[in-house]
């Protein structure tokens, strides 16, 4: 840890790392990534960061309070958060930070309480059971709060490392790992409730992620256009940053509807939008795509269609929802804040041109066949090229704060 002059930051908040302690002699590749991310989040703020033996540590001036909670709530690789006391390494500081939360707790309405102790530093004189022991015996003897190990009211925490650092709340987090452990993807993002949690799962695994979207105006409106970038902003903010790329589809859609058999319309956009995946992929370096197909959510995503979607992409084709429902999908949707807007009442354009019978189960020749003949490469190229790409980051969110 590099040193740094403490005057100038009056606030501290330690962040639990969970899954990165079972990387082994790895864990400082992860942890190293972790700081990036928070450090560029934070880069336009006053603030320190490091991190040592299983804890994140983020101290900064009053003024970037704000953005550093909103960075911590949004940072993948992290179990929970809180904002923490730090106090001397002494048994009269640890018991008065102690107290005066327990007072605290009080005024909000608690009326039991219990201590978790850790003391990584070896050297401190008590062991965690004796920490714990005499920090509770001012809130206990006074008749503050009493004492209950199993159901209490508030958990005051006390972990004793370079400082001791004293809290009693606890948030929890996104867990996983690092945004940018884990490769890049590209996310094909719709105005719907699945794709943006599938790009959420995915930076949860440590992926940098960026999106494409297919637009059809007139068929689809501004509206809808503007959804699918606040959709975007909120995986940004997720991820770390994100580019969006808004690729016209009108032409291809219209050729489709007028080449395609009636029911193989779903699936020949499907092959077109992989198509166009497939050139972006290839042009930002992304390891795979990432769809938000669920099996047998609807129709079109039966094993024999899924299939034949995957027949085209030159890429992995990854699709973190395949074995969920849709309620827990919404309840994913719900934490992350993506589902009030996920159904504001703007259709894609996948829904608009949807077949009343559509192909259940297509074969992987019979489909090549079809979109042979729809002579449409020239087209799909055309909107591939004539694509335009916004950037969200989390920087620019906790900025305006």
């Amino acid at each position: 840890m590099k040193e740094y002059d403490e005057s100038l930051y009056t606030n501290t908040y330690l962040g639990k790392v969970g899954e990165l302690t079972l990387k082994g002699s790895n864990m400082h590749v992860f942890e190293k990534q972790l700081m990036v991310n928070t450090r560029v989040a934070l880069e336009n703020y006053r603030v320190h960061v490091w991190s040592q033996s299983g804890r994140l540590y983020v101290v900064c001036e009053d003024k970037a309070c704000k953005a550093v909670e909103y960075t911590l709530d949004h940072l993948t690789g992290i179990t929970g958060w809180a904002k923490v006391n730090a106090v001397a390494k002494d048994m009269s500081a640890i018991t008065e930070a102690v107290t005066e939360l327990g007072k605290k707790a009080k005024e909000n309405g608690a009326k039991s309480f219990k201590i978790d102790a850790r003391r990584e530093d070896k050297n401190f004189p008590l062991n965690s059971f004796e920490i714990c022991t005499q920090a509770a015996g001012p809130l206990f003897d006074s008749g503050i709060l009493k004492v209950d190990v199993h159901k209490p009211d508030v958990v005051i925490n006390v972990e004793v490392r370079n400082k001791c650092y004293v809290y009693s709340s606890d948030h929890k987090t996104c867990r996983g790992l690092p945004v940018g452990v884990s490769g890049r993807g590209l996310l094909l993002l719709s105005g719907g409730i699945d794709s943006p949690v599938a790009g959420y799962r995915m930076m949860r695994r440590g992926m940098k992620v960026d999106c494409v979207y297919f637009h059809s105006y007139p068929y689809t409106s501004e509206e809808a256009q503007k959804k699918v970038e606040d959709l975007a902003k909120i995986l940004g903010d997720y991820g770390i940053s994100t580019h969006l790329n808004i690729v016209p589809f009108t032409e291809v859609q219209m050729k489709i509807k007028k080449k395609a058999p009636g029911p193989w319309t779903t699936l020949m956009l499907r092959l077109c939008m992989m198509q166009v995946a497939n050139m972006i992929s290839d042009r930002i370096g992304a390891d795979c795509i990432i769809t938000g197909e669920s099996l047998a959510q609807v129709a079109s995503q039966t094993v024999e269609n899924l299939s034949v979607t995957e027949s085209f992409a030159r890429k992995p084709l990854l699709r973190p929802l395949v074995g969920l429902d849709k309620e827990e999908i919404i309840e994913t949707a719900i934490q992350i804040g993506s589902y009030p807007v996920s159904i504001l009442p703007y259709e894609d354009c996948c829904v608009l041109f949807s077949p009343r019978h559509p192909v259940l189960r297509a074969g992987i020749e019979e489909a090549k066949e079809i979109y042979r003949s729809m002579e449409i490469d020239e087209l799909v190229e055309k909107a591939y090229e004539e694509r335009t790409v916004v950037k969200f980051n989390l920087q620019d969110t906790v900025k305006s704060l």
